[in-house]
């Protein structure tokens, strides 16, 4: 019972360190420098949704 009261913080360590571990753009401008382009709700045709760069818009790249 012990061993879970040192293990907790170790796990806590480590998810929170996985949280900002994203590589996804997260702004317009990390977006365009990934050679993407921000679209309103959704991407076109040869485009996918890879991050986003505000509330309703997304980076959307091939």
């Amino acid at each position: 019972m012990r061993i879970l009261y040192l293990l907790l913080p170790f796990i806590l360590l480590l998810v929170h360190s996985a949280a900002g571990s994203s590589l996804a753009p997260g702004n317009k401008k990390e977006c365009v420098r990934q050679k993407g382009y921000c679209g309103f709700l959704k991407c076109s045709f040869p485009y996918v949704v890879k991050g986003k760069c505000s509330r309703f818009f997304f980076c959307c790249k091939k």
